[in-house]
This record gives structure tokens, C-alpha cells and sequence, in this order.
């Protein structure tokens, strides 16, 4: 029942011009803040953890228009997954340091696309198939429900992607695919589970950062691009303005900690350009190390 739920709204939610959703979703926010429900109060938290050094009426003001930014990502799902790939692409205002992208592929060992919780993901993961690169690999992780699996698997390989499940069997096509010189795309910020991870600080706080693309970097030489996809409007359009820039050179380091505290910059550094469409909603410091108090 869940899952028949959830496709009816998405589809639902697609007949909604993207104005129209994300005044709806920015609505939504508001009242989840009001509410203080346990969303906004892990914003809250996570905010409090992060930037100790803002005030407090300006990190209040960040959390309610984190939950704005959120919710209007839920609200976009309908136009993002349903809408003909062509069509939901015409939400691409502008692209800004495609080169990047371009010259990194063109050094022929594979390219990791390190795509964080920032604006609109899944129009990243539209979009990065068809910028002129050739086909991407996309890691994710399958859903329980066959239906909505089904659902969200067309959607996000609608327009060429490959979409590569987070087992041994998934880890070795990426590898394959980077040592052919291909693109990789992977969401950095979740919490793995504890094999798959080790602790690197975030904004200072210790968090169980995945190792995974660290380590297909170290295997196959690949060059590291920073991607994601900001919610703007420009010329009376609303959309979003697909950014690249570099990663901090640490990600590179020989040594696993060093390459993790690199990666967690780079993640930062996009995070802070954009904080208000940062996902804070993620308890991304649910596991601590031992001895360490719990977070939230």
C-alpha cells in the first residue's frame, strides 16, 4: 500500500508545473519547521554541529530553508523521474565548468563524479548522460519494493544511464567501467554500513565516511570532479544551474585517511557555497566512534 502511495503522488506530483512544486514544497518546509518535527529538529542539530560559530537566529533561519529546499526536492520527483528526459533536461538553465568534466575524461583513465546531497541530484544523474561525455555508471542502492524499484530504476536510466547496485558484483563493473575511461557517478554523504567506511571528521565532527570511491580511485588512476545540481531561476525560468568544480587535492593522498579527509573537504567546500540546499536532514552522524555520545 505504501509503495502504490507513493507512485500515485509521484504521479500526481508530474502534472505540477516545477513553480508550482516547489511553492508547494517550500510551503511544506515552513510548516515542517513550525511543527518541529524531528526532521527539522535533526536539521537543527546537524546546523548546531556544523557551524558553531553561527548565531543562532541565522542557523534558524538556514534550517527553514533547508526544509524549504527538501521538501521542494520531493515535490520535483514528478517532473524529475516522469517527465520525457528531454523535457525535464529543458530545466538545465546553465552549466558552469563543463571543461573540467571534459578535460578529466579526456585523460583517459575513467572519471569518479562525486555527487553530493546538494539542490537536485537526480537532475545531475539526467543530465551527466547526455553533456557529451559518453554513458555514465550510476551506484545505488535497490529499493524493497519491486514496484516503486521498477518506477525509479526507469526513471533515472531514461536517458542512458547505467544504474550499478552496491554489491561485489557492482563494485567490479565500476571498476571495469573506469578502467575503460568511463564515468562513475557516486553520492559520497550517506553513512555506509561499517565494513564499507571509516571515521574522517565533517565540518570537524567525526563521521563514518565511505571508502568506496577513494578506493576506485587508488585502483585506477581516476580523476575526481566535484558535481551538482543548484535550484535557481534565471530569466523568469525556474530550473537549475548544473555546477563542476575540483576537489580538494587531498582526495588524491596515498593513504586512506588522508584521501578520506580530502573527500570530506571537497563535500564541504560544495555544502558551504550552497547551505541552504545542503540535505541537513540526514543524520549523518548517527554512528560515532566508540565512547563516543550518541548525536542525536
Amino acid at each position: 500500500m505504501k509503495s502504490a502511495l507513493t507512485i500515485l503522488l509521484l504521479r500526481m506530483f508530474a502534472f505540477l508545473p516545477l513553480l508550482v512544486a516547489r511553492k508547494i514544497g517550500e510551503c511544506s518546509g515552513s510548516i515542517c519547521w513550525l511543527l518541529n518535527t524531528r526532521m527539522a529538529q535533526t536539521t537543527r542539530t546537524n546546523l548546531a554541529l556544523c557551524f558553531p560559530n553561527l548565531d543562532q537566529k541565522a542557523r534558524n533561519t538556514l534550517a527553514q530553508k533547508s526544509l524549504q529546499h527538501t521538501f521542494q526536492t520531493i515535490f520535483e520527483a514528478g517532473a524529475i523521474w516522469l517527465w520525457p528526459a528531454p523535457k525535464t533536461l529543458e530545466l538545465v538553465l546553465a552549466v558552469e565548468g563543463l571543461e573540467l568534466l571534459q578535460n578529466a575524461k579526456a585523460a583517459g583513465k575513467g572519471v569518479l563524479v562525486l555527487a553530493p546531497h546538494i539542490g537536485n541530484w537526480e537532475t545531475l544523474g539526467l543530465y551527466l548522460n547526455t553533456c557529451g561525455c559518453g554513458p555514465t555508471s550510476q551506484l545505488y542502492q535497490a529499493l524493497e519494493s519491486k514496484s516503486l524499484e521498477a518506477v525509479i530504476h526507469k526513471a533515472r536510466s531514461r536517458s542512458g544511464a547505467r544504474m550499478v547496485a552496491t554489491n561485489d558484483k557492482g563494485i567490479a563493473e565500476l571498476l571495469r567501467t573506469l578502467r575503460k575511461g568511463e564515468i562513475v557517478a557516486i553520492l559520497p554523504d550517506q553513512v555506509p554500513i561499517a565494513s564499507g567506511g571509516e571515521f574522517a571528521p565533517f565540518f570537524s565532527m567525526p563521521a563514518l565516511t565511505m571508502t568506496l570511491l577513494n578506493k576506485l580511485q587508488q585502483k585506477t588512476g581516476a580523476e575526481v570532479v566535484v558535481a551538482c545540481a543548484i535550484r535557481d531561476k534565471q530569466n523568469n525560468k525556474n530550473g537549475f544551474v548544473i555546477k563542476f568544480t575540483a576537489p580538494e587535492p587531498g582526495i588524491y593522498a596515498e593513504h586512506m585517511s588522508d584521501a578520506l579527509v580530502g573527500m570530506n573537504r571537497s563535500i564541504e567546500k560544495a555544502a558551504t557555497k550552497h547551505p541552504e540546499q545542503y540535505q541537513w536532514e540526514y543524520k549523518r552522524f548517527k554512528r560515532q566512534p566508540e565512547g563516543v555520545a550518541k548525536v542525536y
